[in-house]
């Protein structure tokens, strides 16, 4: 099993908008880097994006991780978007009925545009 996860932070469309985009598992192995970048990130933005394009699979341990973060986010009146889900990890978020608690997207600008601001 692999035991790395690459994590890319960037600036997204709007200001206060920052995108994590993850290459590798999110698993018991690689929850640690990905909760260290989703405290670094939450405290520049006010939305974070967290783009799963590349993650093949999340394990238990990394599904625990996701919902840590969006409780955090929420607990700090952030926003947070999930994206790029593959249809694997998708039901193991439906699978845990948490489709209630993430509407993933299917792409950074589809989530970035739900995410902005109403006028």
């Amino acid at each position: 099993m692999e035991k790395t996860i690459q994590i890319e932070a960037s600036n997204g469309a709007r200001s206060g908008e920052r995108i994590l985009r993850l290459r590798g598992p999110l698993n018991i192995h690689t929850i640690f880097n990905f909760q260290s970048a989703v405290r670094t990130e939450e405290a520049l933005a006010s939305a974070l994006i967290i783009d799963f394009k590349d993650v093949p699979h999340i394990d238990s341990a990394g599904l625990g991780a996701v919902v840590g973060a969006f409780v955090s986010a929420q607990r700090q009146q952030r926003k947070l978007a999930l994206v790029g889900m593959n249809e694997r990890v998708k039901a193991l978020v439906s699978m845990s009925n948490l489709t209630q608690i993430f509407k993933p997207y299917a792409t950074v600008e589809e989530a970035s545009r739900a995410l902005a601001p109403a006028n």
